[in-house]
C-alpha cells in the first residue's frame, strides 16, 4: 500500500469514517459497509493513531535518507511479541496480585517504487 493511502486510511479510522474488516475474530463484531466486501468491522482508534505515528516516523527517516515521499510503498509490516512488564494490583485486605502487560514491537519497511 502506498504510504499517502495508507495514512488516509488511518485518518479515516480514527474519524470513524471507515472501518476495519474483522476477518478472523468476527464473531459478535456488529455489520459495517466496508469497501472490501465484507460484513464485519470496527474502528480501532488507539491502534490507528499509533500506526498513523509510525508512517509518520517512516516518512521522516525517507525525507532524512534522500527518498521520494510520494512514491513510497510499505512492503513489509509485522508485530512481535516484546518483554513482559510487571505491575501490582491492589486487592482487598492489604493483599496485591501481580499484572503482567506484554509489551509490543512494532517494524515497519518503506520502499521507493519507480512509476
Amino acid at each position: 500500500m502506498r504510504l499517502d493511502s495508507a495514512k488516509d486510511l488511518l485518518e479515516g479510522v480514527t474519524q470513524k469514517k471507515r472501518a476495519i474488516a474483522f476477518r478472523r475474530y468476527h464473531k459478535e463484531v456488529p455489520h459495517r459497509s466496508l469497501d472490501e466486501g465484507w460484513y464485519a468491522g470496527r474502528y480501532p482508534v488507539n491502534a490507528a493513531k499509533t500506526f498513523l505515528f509510525l508512517l509518520e516516523e517512516l516518512e521522516a527517516n525517507a525525507e532524512y535518507k534522500g527518498l521520494d515521499v510520494d512514491r513510497l510503498r510499505i512492503v513489509h509490516a509485522a508485530a512481535q511479541r516484546g518483554m513482559k512488564t510487571q505491575r501490582v494490583i491492589s486487592r482487598a485486605y492489604g493483599r496485591a496480585s501481580p499484572y503482567r502487560d506484554t509489551l509490543v514491537h512494532i517494524e515497519l519497511m518503506g520502499y521507493e517504487v519507480s512509476e
